[in-house]
């Protein structure tokens, strides 16, 4: 492991950030309280098998409906992050040591709630030589091999500072959507994911493809951080020459008053208009609205993805 500078306290960086007010949001965006049973029972297969949910941690506006369904977004390898992106709500800090228990764990609690397609994600490991790869890897094994015919998405940090096979790491354990998100337009990256670097996330997913060209990739940015429409555009452009299948638009909410400020609420039509722009440009899928989040109804867009790959294929 690398002898890394990480600070022991969660959110040391909100400390030097500005405090931006948040904004009322529109009556386009609403969201339910959870109180179905359903959320009640993933909630408690949550906690019995000890599990972090990306939904928790970051807050997502969806968690009530995703969870009411039996839908959750595993979140492995802690709930601490060694990065401190300025959009994101998840901790940062020193993470404890890897659970070697925890891809059972996974894997135990798909199965309990049945599910057909599971996404599952991860905080940024920075500490570890292979950024958690092999965990990864373990956790994708241990799903199929308890729940052989679900299909399993990874959302996956970049990869940025790991040595040079952990990609291939993940890609060889085959899962069936690689997801890693862009965030947010190159010029906004300084400000928003001050740790990473657009073009090497880019070519992230251009590598997979390269070593697995049936594998889906997929990619998500948020709107309403201050970028233009033309850069959006121009994402789209680089998702595309990179061979991305999957390309989800949704609208930037402020966690805090530390994070990043909201600089404005894409309209709905805005957002169709960005849809019909994805899908002309070649994308397989496309999911942009409002409360769009990357596992949001990811089972079904996923067989939505895979029939479009199959009319594509009948076409040609």
């Amino acid at each position: 492991m690398r002898d890394l500078k990480i600070p022991e306290q969660r959110h040391p960086e909100k400390a030097h950030r500005p405090v931006n007010p948040q904004p009322k949001k529109p009556s386009w965006i609403r969201v339910k309280a959870p109180v179905s049973d359903g959320y009640k029972k993933t909630a408690r297969i949550m906690r019995e098998h000890k599990l972090t949910t990306v939904c928790e941690e970051a807050g997502c506006p969806n968690a009530g409906e995703c969870w009411s369904q039996g839908h959750a977004t595993m979140m492995i390898m802690g709930e601490i992050c060694t990065r401190g992106c300025t959009f994101c709500n998840v901790a940062t800090g020193r993470p404890d040591a890897l659970d070697v228990f925890e891809p059972g764990r996974v894997a135990d609690a798909v199965q309990k709630l049945g599910l057909n397609h599971v996404v599952i994600t991860s905080v940024d490991r920075d500490d570890l030589d292979d950024g958690g790869a092999e965990h990864f890897a373990q956790t994708i094994r241990a799903v199929r091999h308890r729940s052989p015919d679900t299909t399993i998405e990874i959302l996956t940090p970049d990869f940025l500072k790991c040595e040079p096979s952990a990609l291939e790491t993940v890609v060889a354990a085959r899962p069936d959507v690689f997801n890693h998100n862009l965030e947010t337009v190159p010029g906004l990256y300084q400000e928003v994911r001050p740790g990473a670097r657009y073009f090497h996330s880019l070519r992230l997913l251009q590598r997979v493809k390269e070593l697995d060209p049936m594998m889906f990739t997929k990619s998500g940015i948020m709107v309403g951080l201050g970028e233009e429409r033309a850069q959006v555009l121009q994402v789209m452009d680089d998702m595309r020459s990179a061979g991305i299948d999957f390309l989800t638009i949704g609208q930037y909410l402020q966690p805090t008053p530390h994070h990043h400020r909201v600089d404005r609420f894409i309209t709905p039509e805005e957002f169709q208009s960005y849809e019909k722009a994805a899908y002309n440009k070649g994308f397989l899928m496309v999911s942009a609205t409002p409360l769009t989040r990357s596992s949001y109804h990811a089972g079904d867009d996923f067989a939505r993805l895979r029939s479009a790959r199959q009319a594509k294929l009948a076409k040609a």
